[in-house]
C-alpha cells in the first residue's frame, strides 16, 4: 500500500475559524456592555435630596409660566456633568376624565436658553457638596390647550467620584417594570432599583391648564391626581429601609 502524504490543514478554514470565534467574542462582550449592572444604587438618607422644590404653574389657556425647582448635592464629594431633564407626558383633561399619554393639540412647551419643545434639558455642571443649584424652565400654553393637568417628568444623570448615576421618575417606565419594582407578591409597597435600572426616583409634578373660571377645589384635584397617579410618590415618599441589592 502506498503511503499517504500527510494531510496539511486547511490554513484558509482555520483562519475563518479564528475569525469566527473572534467576532463571536467581540459580540459577547458587547452584549455584556449592553446587558451590564444597572446604574449603582444611592443611599436612602441622600437621593432624595437631589431634586426638590419642584412647583408648576396653575395657567389658563394661552398663558404662560415657569417650572421652578432645586438640584442640591447631598453626597459627601461633588458631583459633576449634571444634567436635569423635565418632559410633558401625559394629559388628565376635565371635564370627563379624559387621559392621554404622549402630546395632545396644544400640550405646553418647556422651554430654556437653548431649546423650546415638550422636553428640554438643563445644564447643571458642577454642584459642591451640600450645594444647591436653583433655576427654572419656561412654560407656554396656546389658546387650544385643553384644560386639564400634563404631567410632567424628571430625569436626572451626574457623575461622582468617576461614577455615573442615573435618576428617573415614574414616568420614564411603563406600567408592567413599574408594579415589579414597587409591589412584592403580598401586595407590600417597596421600591427595587435593580429592577428599574436606575440610582434613584425622582418626583414628577404637573401644569395645571384651567379658564379663569375652573373651581380651585377641581385644580387641586388635578394637580395631586398627576402627582400621585404619575409619580408614584406614595412609593416615593414612604419607602423604609432596603437592602444593597437595590430592593427598598
Amino acid at each position: 500500500m502506498a503511503n499517504r502524504a500527510p494531510t496539511r490543514p486547511r490554513r484558509g478554514g482555520v483562519a475563518i475559524a479564528v475569525v469566527l470565534a473572534w467576532t463571536a467574542l467581540v459580540l459577547v462582550a458587547a452584549a455584556g456592555g449592553a446587558l451590564a449592572a444597572p446604574y449603582p444604587a444611592l443611599p436612602i438618607a441622600s437621593d432624595r435630596g437631589f431634586l426638590g422644590n419642584l412647583t408648576a404653574p396653575t395657567l389658563a389657556p394661552g398663558a404662560g409660566g415657569s417650572i421652578s425647582f432645586t438640584v442640591g448635592d447631598p453626597l459627601a464629594a461633588p458631583i459633576d456633568g449634571t444634567v436635569l431633564t423635565l418632559g410633558v407626558y401625559a394629559f388628565n383633561g376635565f371635564p370627563g376624565n379624559a387621559t392621554a399619554t404622549g402630546s395632545v393639540a396644544g400640550t405646553p412647551i418647556l422651554s430654556n436658553a437653548s431649546a423650546s419643545s415638550t422636553v428640554v434639558s438643563v445644564a447643571v455642571g458642577t454642584v459642591a457638596p451640600g450645594g444647591v443649584y436653583r433655576a427654572s424652565v419656561g412654560v407656554a400654553t396656546s389658546g387650544t390647550t385643553p384644560s386639564g393637568a400634563f404631567a410632567v417628568r424628571t430625569a436626572l444623570s451626574f457623575r461622582s467620584n468617576g461614577t455615573a448615576y442615573q435618576l428617573e421618575s415614574r414616568g420614564w417606565f411603563n406600567a408592567t417594570t413599574w408594579a415589579a419594582a414597587t409591589q412584592l407578591p403580598n401586595g407590600s409597597a417597596t421600591l427595587n432599583l435593580s429592577v428599574l435600572g436606575v440610582s434613584g426616583v425622582t418626583p414628577e409634578t404637573a401644569i395645571v391648564v384651567a379658564a379663569s373660571t375652573f373651581p380651585t377645589v377641581l385644580t387641586a384635584i388635578l394637580v395631586v391626581a398627576a402627582i400621585f397617579v404619575g409619580a408614584g410618590a406614595v412609593v416615593y415618599f414612604r419607602r423604609g429601609p432596603g437592602s444593597s441589592s437595590g430592593a427598598r
